[in-house]
């Protein structure tokens, strides 16, 4: 059961998550209806993209009436998702857990606050290694008489999760700030590939990231660190 302070941080992720994805389903709709008409929109960012779009159907009257109403909405949806983030920003700034979180590389106010919110009582994981299974970062085993064999991720537990954790490894694969935790993934990717590396950071991180936790400590750079805090 997930104390009160979670369930409500959980309600704010949830909430701009959601508008997020109403905000480019509606761009990408657009994309796609325009493209039909030959009008490309092209490479453009959030705040070039209604621009961008009334650019294309300005020489148009019958499309720009059918595309005004959908600009109105993705309107709304960014304000409403930038107010959001406002808050969960300022949520992150007063939360002394969550600011030791986002000591660790790859690892932002989203994933920090998602992490506090979905782990909540860091107690009840008696090992720190208990996470990654949690969040379905470790692989499905089948065994059957003769046979035993490790299949893909389990997937099960939290998917938001899950998906902010990959998604903050490939952001630590992609930096090019080097830590020794970087260091231990490329080792994998060259044996093993970068997909399998990613997914193994994702499940070290939310092991890193309990023990931060538990612990009350920051993320050490580098091994000497590591074995003098240890």
């Amino acid at each position: 059961m997930k104390t009160l302070r979670s369930q409500k941080l959980r309600m704010l992720l949830t909430h701009r998550k959601l508008l997020q994805s109403k905000a480019i389903a509606i761009e990408n709709d657009l994309r796609g209806t325009l493209r039909n008409f030959g009008l490309k929109v092209g490479m453009v960012g959030k705040v070039r993209f209604e621009a961008r779009i009334q650019e294309l159907v300005e020489n148009f009257p019958d499309l720009s009436v059918l595309v005004e109403p959908l600009l109105i909405v993705r309107r709304a949806l960014r304000e409403q998702v930038v107010i959001l983030h406002r808050r969960l920003l300022a949520i992150v700034r007063e939360d002394e857990v969550c600011r030791r979180l986002m000591t660790t590389p790859g690892v932002g106010p989203v994933v920090a606050l998602t992490y506090r919110a979905t782990v909540d009582v860091p107690a009840r994981f008696r090992k720190s290694k208990s996470v990654g299974a949690v969040f379905g970062l470790t692989c499905s085993r089948y065994q059957s008489g003769e046979i035993d064999w490790s299949g893909k991720i389990s997937r099960c537990g939290d998917e938001m999760m899950r998906t902010m954790l990959y998604e903050a490894a490939q952001s630590m694969m992609h930096s090019k700030k080097w830590s020794w935790l970087k260091a231990w993934a490329m080792q994998i990717a060259r044996r093993r590939g970068m997909k399998k590396a990613i997914v193994a950071l994702a499940r070290r991180l939310a092991v890193i990231m309990h023990r931060i936790w538990v612990d009350g400590t920051e993320f050490r750079w580098t091994r000497e660190q590591a074995a003098v805090a240890a």
